[in-house]
């Protein structure tokens, strides 16, 4: 792979480094995982990879997390676990120490699992949560040593250093880049393996980044080590004009900026986490986009800047949305009163997403999802206070649809044809102008496909 981008800064204290992230798809089964390897095997200059949990276990973990006190879905659940990973192992060479490994981390997750029957918490789930992650690599790394590489596991939650927000915690970038340091002399002759997703707070707790983290986790690593390139492994060949599953008609892209590729993962697009791209700009790391399972066809480059910029690049859905309107007629006129609201949700914690406002109420939509993926929601203690200031009407079962693009609130008529094609369709809220690169409409969940549909036959096809 190349790794050549305008405006790169070398930072990097060791020749060219490369950090890889492999998905779960990616490491679900045995063969997934040789595929994975090849790709290794074929960047030479990758020495430091990110590995999510198997494909489908984090799911049954996130279930158990919720405390099943029916002892045979329990029991069902655990033993579907089990014989993910153990398909794994029996393809592999003997191994005591990678059995044992296995077999000690899925006597914690029992353990763990009938601790959430009697009391699940946030700190409880990303515990037992990251247990997926933990014997992924295991199992990757006696993969890679089987096939010859200088390979060595090192646990994530050592270096990638957060605070104490379970469930959704914010890395500490200083105190991980510190602790990284101390890999340096490894990377000489190591191929390093370490878990996505997950860390540690101060007091060595096991924290998660939230669903999808791994991305992120690779990033902030990336930028930690002073790599030049990040390569993101998933089971898609790239970034593409919109969701394949969506439009038949969708078309991969060869390069899109930081910019865009930002607002893409931002409103939904699956092939990378939102927060993936902050370390990546920080430090001008450009990152590529391929499926580990076909290399062959290529992929999507992110760099700080692209080469071509259309006025329209690619459609983005996120699903799961909650908005919340409040209305009070002392807001006409007035102020304060938006000061007064976002008052409130700073005490609660509450991250804002898309908001627009008319003379007597205001419209915002709620931000991130933690591990268990649950629906963004309006805690009852942010929901009494916010009563005393308006009526609060919140809506569920919504979805963003995101036109991602360049300089649109400076083209004339720019976004014309987006309304043309969904002159029947109904727009719960249209945010457009504070970027210039997104147009964003709140739909029903139940309508999104077919509005993002008609956008891409408008717009792409």
């Amino acid at each position: 792979m190349s790794t050549s981008s305008k405006g790169e800064k070398d930072v990097n204290p060791l020749p060219s480094i490369s950090v890889a992230k492999f998905g779960g798809t990616s490491v679900g089964t045995f063969a997934a995982m040789q595929q994975s390897a090849a790709v290794i095997m074929r960047h030479p200059e990758t020495r430091f990879v990110v590995i999510s949990a198997c494909a489908g276990v984090t799911n049954h973990l996130v279930a158990l997390a919720q405390g099943i006190k029916n002892d045979v879905l329990r029991q069902n659940t655990l033993n579907a676990i089990n014989a993910i990973h153990q398909q794994i192992l029996a393809a592999l060479p003997p191994c005591h120490h990678t059995q044992e490994a296995v077999r000690t981390l899925h006597q914690q997750i029992i353990s763990l699992s009938e601790q959430a029957c009697e009391a699940p918490s946030e700190a409880l789930t990303d515990a037992l949560v990251a247990c997926g992650e933990l014997t992924s690599t295991h199992l990757f790394t006696r993969l890679l040593i089987h096939l010859g590489l200088p390979a060595a596991r090192i646990d994530a939650r050592e270096y990638l250093k957060t605070d104490s927000q379970f469930g959704h915690a914010i890395p500490d970038i200083a105190l991980t880049q510190q602790q990284c340091q101390r890999l340096n002399a490894q990377l000489d002759n190591h191929i390093l393996v370490t878990q996505g997703f997950i860390g540690a707070d101060k007091a060595g707790r096991t924290t998660t980044l939230g669903r999808g983290g791994s991305d992120y986790s690779a990033a902030l690593f990336a930028e930690a080590l002073g790599a030049t390139s990040l390569a993101i492994w998933t089971d898609v060949p790239g970034i593409y004009t919109t969701d394949p599953r969506l439009a038949a008609k969708a078309r991969p892209i060869a390069e899109i900026s930081f910019s865009e590729a930002s607002e893409m993962a931002t409103f939904g697009a699956k092939v990378l986490h939102p927060s993936t791209l902050l370390p990546a700009v920080r430090q001008h790391i450009p990152v590529f986009v391929g499926a580990a399972c076909a290399p062959e066809k290529g992929g999507t480059w992110i760099r700080e800047h692209a080469e071509s910029s259309p006025l329209f690049r690619a459609i983005a859905l996120r699903r799961n949305q909650t908005m919340v309107t409040l209305t009070s007629l002392t807001m006409f006129q007035a102020y304060g009163f938006l000061a007064n609201v976002f008052a409130i949700l700073a005490r609660h914690q509450i991250s804002v997403d898309l908001i627009t406002t008319s003379e007597v109420s205001v419209s915002l939509t709620l931000d991130q999802t933690n591990t268990q993926g649950e629906v963004p929601r309006l805690p009852d203690a942010a929901l009494e206070e916010l009563s005393t200031l308006c009526h609060v009407d919140v809506c569920q079962h919504l979805a963003v649809v995101a036109l991602i693009g360049n300089e649109m609130r400076h083209t004339p008529g720019a976004v014309t044809p987006v309304f043309n094609a969904l002159d029947t369709a109904t727009l719960r809220m249209i945010c457009y102008g504070a970027s210039n690169h997104n147009v964003c409409m709140v739909v029903d969940d139940d309508s999104a496909t077919e509005v993002v549909q008609r956008l891409h036959t408008q717009l792409f096809e």
